[in-house]
Protein backbone atom coordinates (compact mmCIF):
# COMPACT_ATOMS: atom_id res chain seq x y z
CA UNK A 1 0.00 0.00 0.00
CA UNK A 2 1.09 3.68 -0.47
CA UNK A 3 1.11 5.03 3.22
CA UNK A 4 1.47 8.57 4.35
CA UNK A 5 3.38 8.89 7.77
CA UNK A 6 2.69 11.87 9.83
CA UNK A 7 4.92 12.41 12.95
CA UNK A 8 8.41 10.76 12.68
CA UNK A 9 9.33 11.39 16.16
CA UNK A 10 11.06 9.16 18.55
CA UNK A 11 8.19 6.52 17.98
CA UNK A 12 6.74 7.63 14.53
CA UNK A 13 10.17 7.21 12.82
CA UNK A 14 10.72 3.35 13.65
CA UNK A 15 7.42 2.70 13.03
CA UNK A 16 7.78 4.05 9.26
CA UNK A 17 10.80 2.25 8.90
CA UNK A 18 8.98 -1.18 9.66
CA UNK A 19 6.20 -0.16 7.53
CA UNK A 20 9.21 0.03 4.49
CA UNK A 21 10.32 -3.34 5.72
CA UNK A 22 6.88 -5.09 5.46
CA UNK A 23 6.79 -3.43 1.26
CA UNK A 24 4.79 -0.82 1.66
CA UNK A 25 5.36 3.03 0.27
CA UNK A 26 5.69 5.60 2.60
CA UNK A 27 5.13 9.41 2.14
CA UNK A 28 7.52 10.57 5.26
CA UNK A 29 5.64 13.68 6.24
CA UNK A 30 7.81 15.96 9.21
CA UNK A 31 8.19 19.39 10.34
CA UNK A 32 11.75 18.16 11.23
CA UNK A 33 13.43 17.91 7.89
CA UNK A 34 16.35 15.97 8.93
CA UNK A 35 13.66 13.08 10.87
CA UNK A 36 12.10 12.96 7.48
CA UNK A 37 15.86 12.79 5.58
CA UNK A 38 16.49 10.06 7.83
CA UNK A 39 13.53 7.86 6.30
CA UNK A 40 13.67 9.07 3.35
CA UNK A 41 17.49 7.64 3.36
CA UNK A 42 16.14 4.15 4.91
CA UNK A 43 13.83 4.36 1.14
CA UNK A 44 10.60 6.63 1.42
CA UNK A 45 9.55 9.67 -0.46
CA UNK A 46 9.32 12.91 1.40
CA UNK A 47 6.25 14.91 0.74
CA UNK A 48 3.56 17.02 2.59
CA UNK A 49 -0.18 17.05 3.09
CA UNK A 50 -0.57 17.36 -0.48
CA UNK A 51 0.79 14.45 -1.28
CA UNK A 52 -0.47 12.41 1.74
CA UNK A 53 -3.90 13.33 0.65
CA UNK A 54 -3.04 10.57 -2.49
CA UNK A 55 -2.39 7.88 -0.32
CA UNK A 56 -4.32 4.37 0.23
CA UNK A 57 -3.53 5.05 3.79
CA UNK A 58 -2.61 8.26 6.73
CA UNK A 59 -1.00 7.15 9.78
CA UNK A 60 -0.18 10.00 12.42
CA UNK A 61 1.48 9.96 15.59
CA UNK A 62 1.56 13.34 16.53
CA UNK A 63 2.29 15.11 20.93
CA UNK A 64 -1.52 16.27 21.69
CA UNK A 65 -4.88 16.44 20.71
CA UNK A 66 -4.96 19.71 19.93
CA UNK A 67 -2.24 18.83 17.42
CA UNK A 68 -4.60 15.85 15.86
CA UNK A 69 -7.50 18.26 15.52
CA UNK A 70 -5.40 21.24 13.66
CA UNK A 71 -4.26 18.01 11.00
CA UNK A 72 -7.81 17.07 10.17
CA UNK A 73 -10.33 18.73 11.26
CA UNK A 74 -11.64 22.33 9.23
CA UNK A 75 -12.39 23.26 6.09
CA UNK A 76 -8.39 23.42 5.18
CA UNK A 77 -7.74 20.09 7.38
CA UNK A 78 -6.86 16.60 6.02
CA UNK A 79 -10.18 15.03 6.30
CA UNK A 80 -11.21 17.60 3.40
CA UNK A 81 -8.51 16.79 1.06
CA UNK A 82 -8.69 12.87 1.24
CA UNK A 83 -10.67 10.49 -1.41
CA UNK A 84 -13.82 8.37 -0.30
CA UNK A 85 -12.53 5.15 0.75
CA UNK A 86 -9.00 6.51 2.58
CA UNK A 87 -7.95 5.03 5.81
CA UNK A 88 -7.03 7.13 8.62
CA UNK A 89 -4.90 5.66 11.96
CA UNK A 90 -4.45 8.09 14.59
CA UNK A 91 -1.79 6.42 16.66
CA UNK A 92 -0.80 9.41 19.01
CA UNK A 93 -2.08 9.78 22.42
CA UNK A 94 -4.48 11.74 23.23
CA UNK A 95 -8.37 12.20 24.88
CA UNK A 96 -11.23 10.22 23.76
CA UNK A 97 -13.16 13.53 22.61
CA UNK A 98 -11.05 14.43 20.16
CA UNK A 99 -10.67 11.25 19.13
CA UNK A 100 -14.54 10.87 18.99
CA UNK A 101 -14.90 14.63 16.98
CA UNK A 102 -12.60 13.51 14.15
CA UNK A 103 -14.39 10.09 13.65
CA UNK A 104 -17.20 12.23 13.50
CA UNK A 105 -16.26 14.01 10.78
CA UNK A 106 -14.83 11.19 8.50
CA UNK A 107 -17.83 8.97 8.85
CA UNK A 108 -20.09 11.31 6.94
CA UNK A 109 -16.94 11.61 4.14
CA UNK A 110 -16.53 7.85 3.57
CA UNK A 111 -13.15 7.92 5.39
CA UNK A 112 -12.56 5.02 7.63
CA UNK A 113 -10.73 6.52 10.83
CA UNK A 114 -9.85 4.32 14.17
CA UNK A 115 -7.66 5.48 17.11
CA UNK A 116 -5.08 3.13 17.94
CA UNK A 117 -2.43 4.56 20.47
CA UNK A 118 0.38 2.12 21.47
CA UNK A 119 2.37 0.80 24.16
CA UNK A 120 5.58 -0.55 24.07
CA UNK A 121 7.89 2.35 24.04
CA UNK A 122 11.02 3.16 21.32
CA UNK A 123 12.34 -0.30 21.93
CA UNK A 124 9.01 -1.97 20.69
CA UNK A 125 8.70 0.43 18.09
CA UNK A 126 12.05 -0.28 16.48
CA UNK A 127 11.88 -3.69 16.85
CA UNK A 128 8.22 -3.94 15.10
CA UNK A 129 6.55 -5.30 18.74
CA UNK A 130 4.18 -2.53 20.12
CA UNK A 131 0.78 -2.90 21.41
CA UNK A 132 -2.53 -1.46 19.46
CA UNK A 133 -5.17 -0.53 21.03
CA UNK A 134 -7.55 0.46 18.50
CA UNK A 135 -11.07 1.98 18.44
CA UNK A 136 -13.20 2.33 15.67
CA UNK A 137 -16.35 0.59 13.84
CA UNK A 138 -15.53 -3.24 13.09
CA UNK A 139 -14.88 -3.09 9.61
CA UNK A 140 -12.34 -0.22 10.13
CA UNK A 141 -10.82 -2.46 12.42
CA UNK A 142 -10.10 -5.09 10.01
CA UNK A 143 -8.71 -2.80 7.16
CA UNK A 144 -6.24 -1.65 10.02
CA UNK A 145 -5.28 -5.05 11.22
CA UNK A 146 -2.68 -5.72 8.03
CA UNK A 147 -1.40 -2.45 8.21
CA UNK A 148 -0.57 -2.82 12.41
CA UNK A 149 0.53 -5.67 11.42
CA UNK A 150 3.69 -4.70 10.02
CA UNK A 151 4.46 -2.33 13.50
CA UNK A 152 3.07 -4.37 16.17
CA UNK A 153 3.36 -7.75 17.92
CA UNK A 154 -0.41 -7.21 19.85
CA UNK A 155 -3.61 -5.86 18.13
CA UNK A 156 -6.34 -5.10 19.96
CA UNK A 157 -9.94 -3.96 18.84
CA UNK A 158 -10.85 -1.85 22.56
CA UNK A 159 -14.38 -1.08 21.08
CA UNK A 160 -15.86 2.04 19.50
CA UNK A 161 -14.28 5.62 17.96
CA UNK A 162 -12.02 6.54 21.61
CA UNK A 163 -12.08 3.20 23.20
CA UNK A 164 -8.49 2.89 22.14
CA UNK A 165 -7.65 5.82 23.82
CA UNK A 166 -9.15 5.09 26.45
CA UNK A 167 -7.62 1.80 27.39
CA UNK A 168 -4.46 3.15 26.61
CA UNK A 169 -4.95 5.74 29.84
CA UNK A 170 -6.21 2.69 31.73
CA UNK A 171 -2.73 0.60 31.14
CA UNK A 172 -0.32 3.58 31.52
CA UNK A 173 -2.19 4.69 34.93
CA UNK A 174 -1.51 1.28 36.49
CA UNK A 175 1.89 1.30 34.74
CA UNK A 176 2.39 4.72 37.05
CA UNK A 177 1.06 3.21 39.72
CA UNK A 178 3.30 0.15 39.66
CA UNK A 179 6.34 1.99 39.05
CA UNK A 180 5.55 4.49 42.14
CA UNK A 181 5.18 1.04 43.98
CA UNK A 182 8.75 -0.36 42.74
CA UNK A 183 10.82 2.52 43.54
CA UNK A 184 9.21 2.90 47.51
CA UNK A 185 9.94 -0.66 47.98
CA UNK A 186 13.19 -1.28 46.14
CA UNK A 187 14.35 2.50 47.56
CA UNK A 188 13.30 1.35 51.33
CA UNK A 189 15.61 -2.09 50.65
CA UNK A 190 18.57 -0.28 49.64
CA UNK A 191 18.19 1.85 52.33
CA UNK A 192 18.16 -0.87 54.99
CA UNK A 193 21.62 -2.27 52.81
CA UNK A 194 19.99 -4.72 50.63
CA UNK A 195 21.29 -5.50 47.05
CA UNK A 196 18.78 -4.17 44.56
CA UNK A 197 18.96 -7.16 42.55
CA UNK A 198 18.83 -9.82 44.97
CA UNK A 199 15.78 -8.04 46.56
CA UNK A 200 14.17 -7.52 42.61
CA UNK A 201 14.45 -10.94 42.44
CA UNK A 202 13.52 -11.93 45.67
CA UNK A 203 10.19 -9.88 44.66
CA UNK A 204 9.91 -10.96 41.19
CA UNK A 205 8.67 -13.89 41.97
CA UNK A 206 7.12 -13.33 44.72
CA UNK A 207 3.28 -11.60 45.55
CA UNK A 208 4.91 -8.27 44.88
CA UNK A 209 5.95 -9.25 41.21
CA UNK A 210 4.50 -7.09 38.56
CA UNK A 211 5.87 -6.11 34.93
CA UNK A 212 8.22 -3.54 36.29
CA UNK A 213 10.25 -5.49 37.99
CA UNK A 214 10.31 -8.06 34.60
CA UNK A 215 11.39 -5.77 32.09
CA UNK A 216 11.98 -2.35 33.45
CA UNK A 217 13.78 -2.02 36.66
CA UNK A 218 14.15 1.65 37.72
CA UNK A 219 17.47 0.99 39.28
CA UNK A 220 20.77 1.30 37.71
CA UNK A 221 22.89 -1.69 36.90
CA UNK A 222 20.13 -4.37 37.64
CA UNK A 223 18.90 -4.74 34.01
CA UNK A 224 21.36 -4.10 31.42
CA UNK A 225 19.10 -2.90 28.89
CA UNK A 226 16.88 -0.97 30.79
CA UNK A 227 16.65 3.06 30.50
CA UNK A 228 18.26 3.08 34.48
CA UNK A 229 21.26 1.46 33.55
CA UNK A 230 21.52 3.75 30.68
CA UNK A 231 21.40 7.20 32.46
CA UNK A 232 17.91 6.84 31.96
CA UNK A 233 17.62 7.95 28.52
CA UNK A 234 15.52 6.44 25.81
CA UNK A 235 12.20 4.91 26.10
CA UNK A 236 9.37 6.64 28.00
CA UNK A 237 9.81 10.06 28.68
CA UNK A 238 8.77 11.11 32.52
CA UNK A 239 6.76 14.31 31.16
CA UNK A 240 4.61 12.37 28.56
CA UNK A 241 4.02 9.77 31.44
CA UNK A 242 2.48 13.21 33.35
CA UNK A 243 0.96 13.91 30.14
CA UNK A 244 -0.87 10.63 30.24
CA UNK A 245 -1.86 11.37 33.49
CA UNK A 246 -3.54 14.42 32.84
CA UNK A 247 -5.65 12.95 30.45
CA UNK A 248 -6.89 9.82 32.78
CA UNK A 249 -7.56 11.99 35.37
CA UNK A 250 -9.82 13.69 32.58
CA UNK A 251 -11.70 10.94 31.66
CA UNK A 252 -12.09 9.87 35.28
CA UNK A 253 -13.89 13.27 35.83
CA UNK A 254 -16.20 12.92 33.14
CA UNK A 255 -17.77 9.76 34.71
CA UNK A 256 -17.05 10.38 38.45
CA UNK A 257 -14.54 7.51 38.62
CA UNK A 258 -12.51 7.62 41.92
CA UNK A 259 -8.79 6.88 41.25
CA UNK A 260 -6.86 7.87 44.29
CA UNK A 261 -3.49 6.04 43.02
CA UNK A 262 -3.51 7.61 39.91
CA UNK A 263 -4.31 10.83 41.36
CA UNK A 264 -1.23 10.04 43.71
CA UNK A 265 0.94 8.74 40.75
CA UNK A 266 -0.08 12.43 39.16
CA UNK A 267 1.89 14.19 42.08
CA UNK A 268 4.57 12.28 42.08
CA UNK A 269 5.46 12.60 38.48
CA UNK A 270 4.44 16.39 38.38
CA UNK A 271 7.15 17.06 41.27
CA UNK A 272 9.50 14.51 39.79
CA UNK A 273 9.44 16.57 36.75
CA UNK A 274 9.76 19.86 38.28
CA UNK A 275 12.39 19.27 39.64
CA UNK A 276 14.21 18.96 36.03
CA UNK A 277 13.23 15.28 35.02
CA UNK A 278 10.89 15.52 32.45
CA UNK A 279 13.23 14.43 29.54
CA UNK A 280 14.16 11.19 31.47
CA UNK A 281 12.44 7.56 31.21
CA UNK A 282 9.69 7.52 33.80
CA UNK A 283 11.40 5.12 35.91
CA UNK A 284 13.91 7.85 37.05
CA UNK A 285 11.34 8.43 39.63
CA UNK A 286 13.41 6.54 41.76
CA UNK A 287 15.44 9.42 42.67
CA UNK A 288 12.18 11.34 44.05
CA UNK A 289 12.56 8.36 47.07
CA UNK A 290 15.90 8.57 47.06
CA UNK A 291 16.00 12.23 48.22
Amino acid sequence: MKIAFIGLGNMGGPMARNLLKAGHQVVAVDLNREAVQELVSAGASAGDLAQAAQCQVVISMLPAGRHVASLYLGDDGLLAKLAKGTLVIDSSTIDAATAKLVHQHAEPLGIDFVDAPVSGGTAGAAAGTLTFIVGGQDSAFDRAKPVLDAMGANIFHAGGAGAGQVAKICNNMLLSVLMAGTCEALQLGLAHGLDATVLSNIMKVSSGGNWVLEKYNPVPGVMENAPASKGYQGGFMSQLMSKDLELAMGAAGEVAAPVPMGALARSLYQMHNKKGNGTKDFSSLLALFEE
